[in-house]
């Protein structure tokens, strides 16, 4: 297997993938069709219609699979930690648009209707989820309050939590195996098959992670460069360039991988990372 170093990304880079503290985004709805998104914090594919959909600071945006534009969807509010968990059924976290009075941290909150509108399902105002993953039936996430990794068997209405050796800022989940996770901090990959009971350091590999398939586990560093291991994490080969420094990473069931950038645009690259092509452009 072929390896290469990893380039640490800087701090300030960190506090950029690490989704740092938004700004106020006014009262008003900024949003308009084919408006441009700010601060993107996730992205995923909607089984239902295919569509890709783009979580950020101003709400979330949706991308049909003919085309390159955005579309809003939703109300406007903070959506940082998002993930699909089936066709048109989403699951997510962050804060609500300035002038609201409930609480600043929407704890976990879900769509059945594609992210026209959403139920709280636990923890308002109590926690303030930066990652959520779903896989093996399970939702997976990162509380950035208490820098808590939970983990929910029932779709996030009761959790079970445990601490990490460091600050998280992605996850990746095995998709053979539930109980082990990668997690990305600032000092390096850390993994555990035991769902955080117990932890071992990976590599000192820093970026963004995604593991759509058991011998597919992918990492982006701060300057773009697209690392991929076949053997979990111990040995990785670089297959490309994003032309970009990263913001948000996820990859379909199929492969697919989908990156967006510091400038709102989005690439996807369906040769594992070796060339990509644009897939939004705001």
């Amino acid at each position: 297997m072929r390896t290469n170093v990893i380039r640490t990304l800087s701090l300030p880079l960190l506090a950029v993938i690490a989704i740092a503290a938004c700004g106020d985004s006014g009262g008003e709805d900024p949003r308009t069709p084919g408006s441009e998104p700010i601060h993107i914090h996730g992205l995923d594919i909607n089984p239902g219609d295919g569509a890709l959909f783009v979580a950020t600071h101003i709400g979330l945006f949706k991308s049909s699979p003919d085309s390159t534009g955005l579309e809003p969807v939703g109300p406007l509010q903070d959506t940082m930690g998002f993930t699909v968990v089936g066709p048109d059924h989403f699951l997510a976290s962050g804060h609500p648009p300035p002038g609201k009075t409930v609480s600043p941290h929407l704890g976990l909150i879900a769509s059945n209707d594609a992210g026209e509108s959403w139920e709280p399902v636990s923890l308002q105002g109590e926690a303030d989820f930066h990652v959520l993953r779903f896989a093996h039936e399970r939702v997976y996430a990162y509380e950035g309050l208490s820098q808590r990794l939970m983990v929910s068997e029932d779709a996030g209405k009761s959790w079970s939590e445990t601490g990490t050796p460091s600050p998280v800022f992605d996850l990746a989940v095995s998709p053979n195996d539930a109980e082990r996770l990668i997690v990305a901090t600032e000092a390096g990959l850390l993994e555990t098959k035991d769902t955080g009971q117990s932890w071992r350091r990976l590599s000192n590999a820093v970026g963004l992670l995604a593991w759509p398939k058991s011998s597919e586990l992918y990492l982006i560093d701060g300057s773009g460069s697209v690392q991929l291991s076949r053997d979990d994490g111990h040995a990785w080969e670089r297959r490309g360039d994003i032309g970009g420094r990263p913001v948000a990473f996820s990859a379909s069931p199929e492969g697919d991988l989908y990156t967006a950038l510091e400038d709102g645009s989005v690439v996807g690259s369906s040769d594992n990372g070796a060339s990509w092509g644009l897939r939004v452009a705001p």
